[in-house]
């Protein structure tokens, strides 16, 4: 018999509270943070009596999925299973955000979610179900179809060329109208972030002195190909790149502090190129499962899959390095 729990929002959070209650058919907990099963989803399934299960050791079918723990620092993991209407956990404080943040609502996401956050629930509060969700879009969708076949089948004057001209520029405009929304909305909620991000790391960078410390671990590395060539094989280590790939902070971070070392001079500019390719090497390692599972990969595919790319990051991250030396010869 499974029990259900309710998980509420941190302090920094949003979204929630869920009440998961696993079924026999809906009984993995499944963790897809990239380190092993956290404690938040261990606590989860030691509450209800359901399985937690590590997402990158093996693929689950979303039948057999009552909800999944995430580590996403915004981007599109976080939206991937909301999307699907799988009840999501961030353990990060992360709101509606990425490609996919109009699905992340807070009927279906929490986030900001710590051990403490998460208890029995009570008789009376009703457990998320994602079939009732399912249902009335399948019912919207059964009823639009009627509404155009009902429409279709009913006698219509013939539309003439003026009419046929005015509906097809009305079409071409209002996509385009939509489409810049969707940029402004884009711009704000991440390009502008990120930008103010940036800029406070180069002021505390410049006004601390941290770039002279910087200056003399990361420039000896950084400031010639080994170095990077070693930095890329690291950031694409199997065990690594899933930890250190979430929201691509250590990517961000490490590329505002060598390219504030290549304006300081400290690193040749002609490295720009195969620096960018060096701290990028884990980007996407923990968005591997995640990306299988939003192609409807079968369980099986995902199992060789993951691997299978981790490891080929070992490859093709120092070459990927290599490509972009040659290509920036000349360039400077």
């Amino acid at each position: 018999m499974y029990k259900s729990v309710k998980i509420t929002k941190g302090n920094s959070g949003f979204g929630g509270p869920l009440v998961i209650q696993p079924t026999e058919t809906k009984n993995k907990i499944m963790c897809v943070t990239g380190g092993g099963i956290d404690p938040v989803a261990h606590k989860i399934a030691e509450l209800t009596g359901a399985e937690a299960v590590d997402g990158f050791s093996k693929g689950y079918s979303e039948e057999e999925v009552a909800c999944v723990v995430i580590d996403c620092g915004g981007t599109a993991r976080c939206g991937v299973y909301p999307k699907k209407r799988i009840p999501t956990i961030n353990l990060t404080p992360v709101g509606a955000s990425g490609p996919l943040a109009q699905y992340i609502t807070p009927d279906i996401y929490v986030s900001d979610v710590k051990e403490k956050n998460i208890v029995l629930a009570a008789a009376s509060e009703a457990p998320f179900e994602a079939s009732s969700s399912a249902v009335k879009a399948s019912q919207t969708k059964e009823n639009q179809k009627a509404a155009d076949t009902s429409t279709s089948s009913s006698p219509q004057k013939k539309e003439g060329l003026i009419v046929r001209i005015g509906k097809g520029v009305g079409s071409v405009v209002g996509k385009f109208y939509q489409a810049g929304r969707d940029t402004i909305n884009m711009v704000i909620k991440n390009i502008l972030p990120f930008m103010a991000f940036v800029a406070m790391m180069i002021g505390v960078i410049q006004g601390t002195g941290l770039g002279d410390i910087i200056a003399n671990t990361i420039a000896p590395a950084a400031g010639s190909l080994p170095g990077l060539l070693i930095i890329s094989f690291v950031c694409s280590i199997p065990i690594i790149s899933p930890i250190v790939g979430p929201g691509a902070v250590i990517a961000q971070v490490v590329g505002v502090l060598v390219g504030e070392q290549i304006g300081r001079g400290a690193i040749a500019p002609s490295l720009a190129l195969p620096a960018l390719f060096a701290i990028n090497a884990q980007v996407g390692g923990d968005f591997v499962p995640v990306g299988l599972s939003l192609g409807e990969a079968e369980p099986e595919t995902i199992d060789a899959g993951v691997p299978a790319v981790l490891f080929s990051r070992i490859i093709t991250g120092p070459l990927a390095v290599l490509i972009a030396y040659v290509f920036s010869i000349g360039l400077y």
